[in-house]
């Protein structure tokens, strides 16, 4: 099978993410998306996150039943730090005769190089999934020069750019203003009802 491993705080997670999401599975030609949902990521050291059990609620109300959709428990059943480069050889371990393919920003492309050990990481990834958004930078040569091997696995993605950020939902929450067409239906009542993000 094809998978996509789309890996995320997610606090909350939103409409962009979703349609991040639909297009990867469909450009892609994806089988299945594995969303793993990251409870202690290294370069949010200094930054506050919610509790992983909220996050966790929040991520399954999302999926619900989509047979597509699928959370992988990589990251959360062991302990932190979580560097995407051991994410991918233990799904390759999950997986073994699976092609994985990694989704990403364009910004992390650009910052790949400063990865955890991204060799590995690349080793480990069969292709990734960028979605580059206007503005990015992403010099593909140079890439190749540090990390051989990375423009043939790099799968541009075009997917419409919607200015939605979880921190944004969180400010929105905080002050006050309206959020609710930010969010699938079952996170909005959730946080509503939980009072998240207050």
């Amino acid at each position: 099978m094809r998978l996509g491993v789309f890996g995320g705080t997610f606090d909350p997670p939103h409409l962009g993410h979703l349609i991040l999401a639909a297009e990867a599975l469909d450009q892609l030609k994806l089988d299945r998306l594995l969303w793993v949902l990251t409870s202690s990521p290294p370069h949010k050291q200094n930054q506050h996150v919610s509790a992983l059990d909220v996050r966790l609620e929040l991520l399954q109300a999302m999926l619900g039943g989509d047979p597509a959709f699928e959370l992988s428990r990589v990251d959360i059943d062991r302990p932190a730090p979580h560097y995407a480069a051991d994410t991918v050889q233990l799904l390759r371990e999950q997986y073994p005769h699976d092609e994985l393919y990694y989704l990403m920003g364009g910004d992390s492309l650009h910052d790949f190089p400063s990865w955890y050990c991204p060799d590995v990481f690349l080793a480990g990834c069969t292709g990734l999934g960028v979605m580059r958004r206007p503005g990015d930078e992403i010099d593909l040569a140079q890439l190749e020069h540090v990390l051989p091997g990375i423009t043939e696995k790099t799968h541009f993605i075009n997917s419409p750019l919607l200015e939605i950020s979880s921190k944004q939902i969180r400010e929105r929450v905080r002050s006050r203003h309206t959020y609710r067409y930010y969010l699938p239906d079952a996170v909005f009542r959730l946080i509503d009802e939980k009072r998240l993000y207050l």
